[in-house]
């Protein structure tokens, strides 16, 4: 088994030698030198086994995993953090030391020298991507995050929405204009209730939101490795690196800074905590993710970019519209976009199936509750073919 998942053992060597937070790469996690890593942004899923369950000695295995599923009490170890591979199982997160911190440099002035920037960076990203012996699919969904990795990697396109979706529409429309062609994998309500405890049991996570936002993956990662490619592609990122969210311009009580800036510093912060749920999704279907908008080259790029390339109040993200806008029809790289789980109407298909099974609107957050009691119902059975 590798015990290094996304770099090469010599860069991230150096980049503890040198602390040096962007090393190059599109993210990394493992035991390198008796030590146990995790880059910055947790782009690649890094889990310790709970201090009770070494202290119990209920689990036997390695206190380490690169799966939650691997461990009996599974906790993320920080983004950046640097752990010695003995401790593993013995220290909790909030003492795991943290080698690498996300840079804050200054922003760039000049706003053509700060384009050229993001754009060299994107092409680094996606030559990179390209380079690596796969065969890679896009999952696209009609937006700008996704148009521009798809054009840059010249891949196939893949769609995943329920008939009448808005995602299948705009992937549609965006292709045509593209001139590109589109596979759509269109959804009905049993392939939600299929997948749900697969998502679960590949993530560890439950709640709806999670579930919702990993469904669309899973589901269009299906098709795409049932078609024998190797890699799905994704846009994620594009929105917290580059002012994608109305909150940024409000500067509202959703964020704690006082600038467009500072509060895509916040967005970008929560990565490490989302994108273990997209890359464990992704695997699930066997298939190895590739997210070229979160290369090292690309988040230093998207951090030097000043507040008015990054949101205003008529247009956000306007340095990577900008951008894209060199590669993609205008029409595309302008057009706005729904969240993955609105756009394709999984949230709302799988708040009905929930509904149908009797978890009323009225309920605690009753689709979640519905999501547990999928996973409940399926070992049951498999308790009861056991049992024959």
């Amino acid at each position: 088994m590798a015990t290094l998942h996304g770099a090469d053992a010599e860069t991230v060597r150096e980049a503890l030698e040198r602390g040096e937070p962007l090393p190059g790469t599109a993210g990394f996690a493992g035991e390198i030198d008796g030590k146990l890593v995790r880059d910055v942004l947790g782009r690649e899923p890094l889990f310790l086994e709970g201090t009770e369950a070494t202290a119990t000695g209920e689990t036997e295995d390695d206190a380490w995993a690169f799966e939650p599923t691997a461990l009996e009490d599974p906790t993320p170890v920080p983004a950046g953090g640097v752990v010695d591979a003995d401790e593993a199982g013995r220290v909790v997160p909030a003492d795991v030391e943290r080698r690498w911190t996300l840079p804050d440099p200054d922003p760039e002035p000049d706003h053509e020298t700060a384009l050229e920037a993001l754009d060299d960076a994107i092409r680094t990203a996606t030559d990179t991507a390209r380079t690596a012996e796969r065969e890679i699919a896009v999952a696209f969904s009609g937006g700008v995050d996704s148009a521009l990795v798809a054009e840059l990697l010249d891949a196939p396109l893949y769609v995943v929405g329920f008939p009448d979706s808005h995602d299948v529409e705009a992937a549609r429309t965006a292709a045509e204009a593209m001139g590109r062609e589109l596979t759509v994998v269109e959804l009905e309500p049993a392939d939600l209730e299929r997948a749900v405890p697969e998502i679960v049991r590949a993530t560890g996570r439950t709640n709806a939101m999670d579930v919702q936002i990993a469904l669309p993956l899973y589901l269009v990662g299906e098709r795409v490795a049932a078609d024998g490619y190797d890699a799905l592609a994704v846009g994620q990122g594009a929105d917290e690196l580059f002012g994608g969210y109305e909150k940024v311009v409000r500067l509202d009580h959703r964020v704690d800074a006082e600038t467009t800036r500072g509060a895509v510093r916040e967005q970008i912060r929560s990565l490490p905590d989302q994108l273990p749920r997209d890359v464990l999704t992704i695997r699930a279907t066997g298939l190895e993710p590739v997210a070229p908008l979160l290369h090292d080259r690309v988040v230093e790029a998207a951090l030097r970019l000043p507040d008015d390339l990054l949101a205003d109040a008529e247009t956000r993200k306007r340095a990577f519209r900008q951008v894209a806008s060199r590669y993609l029809p205008e029409e595309v790289a302008m057009r706005d976009k729904k969240a993955v789980q609105y756009g394709s109407l999984v949230a709302r298909e799988l708040d009905r199936l929930a509904r149908q099974n009797g978890y009323k609107r009225r309920m605690d957050d009753h689709v979640s509750k519905y999501v547990a009691s999928l996973l409940e119902n399926e070992v049951e059975g498999e308790g009861e073919v056991e049992d024959e």
